[in-house]
């Protein structure tokens, strides 16, 4: 028998990038997919790993669409403890779920809607005997430049990797590196930044291209040609 596997979804955001000018003013979370809520389809894909005992969304406190847009998904929780930050919510969230040390957390971006099912397995079958955990992630293909608005220097590419999600990591490790990160002052972009900061080296796992960050206008489009 293996600990529990809880998965987080962080969706507190508002996800200003993602609007077009003119447009209401809706948080990304809740835009439309080929006829689903972005962060429905995002859940569910979670939902396709059974070994995950449950998906808890974490919202803004007053959020008045989450509950409408996850209606009927099983084993799914939402709980509004979202906060200011990203690691301000997935920490609350951690909290909120009285996992044990010994569970595992998966964290999942709302904006990842594409995640397929190979992808996920993946992930779990590498990081359950795995003393640390590890993330999904993509080697750099393209060329990578440094600066802005002109070239600062070309980037040696090799070694480098384009992170994903999930990121799965035990719940008392994950606990410990985001308050430590936080006592220190170290900027969390993801967890796995938080777990690295706390000394340790997670695995990279190769993840998928749909399983792309839904960002800007544009994908949107691109998203629903995967779906």
């Amino acid at each position: 028998m293996i600990d529990s596997l809880i998965a987080i979804v962080p969706a507190a955001g508002v996800g200003l990038r993602a609007g077009r000018a003119g447009e209401p003013e809706l948080p990304k979370q809740y835009r439309m997919l080929a006829g689903q809520p972005m962060l429905r389809r995002a859940v569910a894909a979670l939902l396709a790993d059974a070994r995950i005992a449950q998906v808890r969304v974490a919202v803004s406190a007053g959020d008045e669409r989450a509950q409408a847009a996850l209606a009927g998904l099983p084993r799914t929780v939402c709980r509004p403890c979202g906060g200011p930050t990203r690691a301000d919510t997935v920490a609350a969230a951690l909290a909120d779920s009285a996992a044990a040390d010994g569970d595992w957390i998966l964290v999942h971006d709302a904006a990842r809607p594409g995640l397929p099912p190979d992808a996920l397995a993946r992930l779990i079958d590498a990081c359950l005997p795995d003393a640390v955990g590890g993330l999904l992630a993509l080697p750099v293909a393209d060329t990578v430049k440094a600066g802005g608005p002109r070239v600062r220097a070309t980037l040696d590419r090799d070694g480098l990797w384009l992170a994903q999600t999930p990121q799965m990591f035990r719940a008392g490790v994950l606990r410990a590196a985001l308050a430590g990160a936080r006592t220190d002052g170290v900027a969390v972009t993801d967890e796995a930044s938080a777990i690295e900061a706390a000394g340790h080296t997670p695995l990279l796992v190769p993840g998928a291209l749909r399983n792309f960050k839904v960002t800007w206008p544009d994908d949107f489009e691109l998203m629903e040609k995967w779906l």
